[in-house]
């Protein structure tokens, strides 16, 4: 089997590009390496997959690439949080992803692909607490890791401000007030563990839950909510769906987009057609 490989050497810091294709070859893969800036050319003739090593800001770009290829997209999650992983029940284990990122057999699971703009997303996009969170908890990765991210959504509960919020999906809207945090949804999952819970991964529609403005005591019910996968339950937080959402927020609100903080304006969601296939267990 010919795999594409891209390794992210900026993700988390276990992203060795020499270890990862002494694994895949090991396992009878034959391995043409890329770098992620090269995603946006074709991959080359005879490609039956593309891997990708590194954290879920890494993914969206790959998922692209492999859609247009017409290949599976297979994940090492080298990265801090791997929420994409956590949220197919992938290999977290290096020596075991790349054993089944060269396994000819291995099945492979259809998953959506967002678009924030022009740029894709596999997870999430939130703006509000998440965002903040985001920036918080980034100089705290190299040491705790994960972790980082539940210091950072500490400290941003703790001090940032709600914002004016405005949804449409499809043209109709479906939310106006101040918000706390407001996240669009392929899996859901984002900060380390959470979710947003309520996805569907072939409904050829984007989730959107809005967290609304109230006591920051409140804040811990949501944290909750979300540390379960249960967010979009509670009953109080609104919870929509489309194919494409439409977000106004005050100027200059960024948005945590699977992991790295992005701005786009005006927030417009839509879904790449035909998603990808991932390879799984």
């Amino acid at each position: 089997m010919l795999l594409a490989v891209v390794a992210n050497t900026r993700s988390g810091g276990n992203t060795d590009p020499d270890r990862i294709i002494r694994l895949l070859t090991e396992r009878g893969a034959t391995v043409r390496r890329l770098t992620l800036d090269a995603l946006d050319d074709p991959l080359g003739d005879g490609v039956e997959r593309l891997v990708v090593a590194g954290g879920d800001g890494s993914l969206g770009v790959a998922a692209r690439a492999a859609h247009r290829e017409k290949v599976p997209l297979a994940v090492l999650p080298t990265g801090t949080a791997n929420d994409f992983a956590r949220a197919l029940d992938l290999p977290r284990d290096l020596e075991q992803a790349c054993a089944l990122a060269a396994d000819p057999t291995a099945a492979t699971r259809h998953r959506e692909v967002g678009l924030f703009g022009d740029h894709p997303f596999v997870n999430a996009a939130a703006a509000g607490l998440s965002a903040v969170a985001s920036r918080r908890a980034e100089p705290h990765k190299p040491r705790l890791g994960p972790l980082a991210y539940a210091v950072g959504a500490l400290l941003a509960g703790a001090t940032a401000p709600p914002l004016r919020c405005r949804v449409r999906c499809d043209g109709t809207e479906r939310f106006a007030g101040d918000v706390w945090q407001v996240v669009v949804g392929a899996t859901g999952a984002f900060g380390g563990g959470s979710q947003i819970g309520g996805t569907r991964p072939d409904d050829g529609l984007l989730d959107v839950a809005v967290v609304p403005a109230g006591p920051r005591v409140a804040l811990v019910r949501r944290a909750y909510g979300m540390r379960r996968g249960q967010l979009t339950e509670q009953a109080d937080v609104p919870h929509h769906r489309g194919r494409k959402i439409e977000i106004d927020l005050p100027p200059g609100t960024p948005f945590n987009v699977d992991g790295d903080v992005r701005e786009c304006h005006p927030a417009l969601f839509a879904l790449l057609p035909g998603g990808v296939e991932v390879v799984v267990p």
